[in-house]
């Protein structure tokens, strides 16, 4: 989309100075002048402005459609938080180490950051990367949605990958949806599964569709990089090997590309569990028939007794009886933990779509023909104010000895 002004037209009247909700508009010499950097093209200049002065326009081709020859390599964002690399991004170079394979192409991981230790870079070729673009700056260390999209966008345009992969995660939602828009291309969010087409050598991705009742296949087969967000604890990780080596490039940019509009104030830690949801090896869930908030105390007892975190359906979560991060599902958490416990969970579709990988499942329901059932390594039907208790205190006695 471009947007301009009418010089013959504009009189100078301020109105769509007053109505911009970005401030990217101002007169000057009797003339509205738009900063490009600050204007969002929504329009609103243009629908006020009563002399016509003002026009948004779309160009005949959204895209850019260069040979796909131009275009080779799988890319992943390797995501950090405080010079941490996230697991999940072991999760990704794991199955962009697959799809290279079909491809006979090589795997990048992306870093930008400040200060982040060699021992964090090794890792990434332990873990599947052949190169590491590695961008290092102080305004990085934190992630702020204009310079890492900048940056980001500056990369791909110089070694064009021909496949970016992300974590579905708030950051990498955040950046990669607008990095897709910036170099127009198209992105498949959430996807829980990925694969080459043996023909076209496209990325297949695969993910939840119509809330969850069918699984949809999307290809993106005119415009480069094929872009896709993949769910924490979708992928499975490589095994580490320490023998493998790779190639850091390191890339230096200017101010302009640093630059925020935004500052970032402070960052408040969550105060909460002390077990990471997405990580645990338990995960003991409640769901609505756990009656009210007051009840989850049942399912907090036999968590800590177990070592655990505490999960929850979506149903909890909407009647305000736990926080949202806690909750397992489409719209919440997905994990893969070595034991699931679901007590009052029926198992709708979008709750098992993000728990139904756990290697031992433990439904509790009073329902004997609730879905969760049918995922269900073992099942308990009955009352879980009884069961849960009982179980609380058998663990107790037989982790004692």
């Amino acid at each position: 989309m471009s947007i301009k002004v009418i010089k013959e037209k504009c009189t100078g009247c301020k109105i769509c100075v007053k109505v911009c909700p970005f401030g990217a508009i101002k007169v000057e010499h009797k003339l509205a002048v738009i900063d490009l950097n600050r204007c969002n093209l929504c329009g609103a200049c243009v629908s006020v402005c009563k002399f016509q002065a003002i026009i948004l326009s779309a160009p005949e081709d959204l895209g850019t459609r260069a040979p796909k020859e131009n275009y080779r390599g799988i890319w992943v964002f390797g995501e950090q938080k405080k010079g941490i690399i996230q697991p999940v991004v072991f999760e990704l170079l794991g199955e962009a180490r697959r799809l290279a394979e079909d491809l006979k192409t090589d795997v990048s991981c992306v870093v930008l950051g400040y200060k982040i230790e060699s021992q964090q870079i090794e890792e990434l070729f332990w873990r599947g990367a052949d190169k590491v673009y590695l961008v290092e700056a102080e305004e990085l260390y934190h992630y702020q949605d204009e310079p890492y999209t900048e940056i980001f966008v500056e990369l791909i345009k110089e070694y064009k990958p021909e496949i970016l992969l992300c974590g579905a995660t708030a950051i990498g939602r955040s950046l990669v949806s607008r990095v897709a828009v910036k170099i127009r291309t198209g992105l498949t969010a959430d996807c829980t599964g990925l694969a080459i087409d043996p023909e076209t050598k496209l990325l297949l991705q695969t993910r939840p569709a119509f809330g969850g009742n069918i699984m949809a296949t999307i290809v993106c087969s005119d415009y480069r990089p094929q872009m896709a967000t993949v769910r924490h604890k979708v992928m499975k990780e490589l095994p580490v090997d320490k023998t493998r080596k790779g190639l850091i490039i390191r890339k230096n940019y200017d101010g302009r590309l640093l630059h925020s509009r935004t500052k970032l104030i402070d960052i408040v830690e969550e105060i909460g569990e002390s077990v990471n949801l997405a990580e645990a090896d338990i995960i003991v869930s409640g769901g609505r028939g756990l009656g009210r908030a007051e009840n989850f105390k049942l399912i907090e007892e036999l968590a800590k007794v177990l070592g655990g975190a505490v999960g929850a359906s979506r149903a909890a979560v909407d009647s305000g009886w736990i926080a949202y991060s806690h909750q397992v599902g489409q719209t919440g958490r997905t994990v893969c933990p070595k034991i699931y416990f679901a007590c009052g969970i029926s198992g709708q579709i979008q709750h098992l779509i993000g728990m139904q990988s756990s290697k031992i499942i433990v439904a509790i329901n009073k329902d004997p023909h609730a879905p969760i059932f049918n995922v269900a390594t073992y099942g308990i039907v009955g009352d879980l104010f009884e069961i849960v208790p009982l179980l609380t205190q058998r663990f107790k006695e037989v982790l004692k000895k």
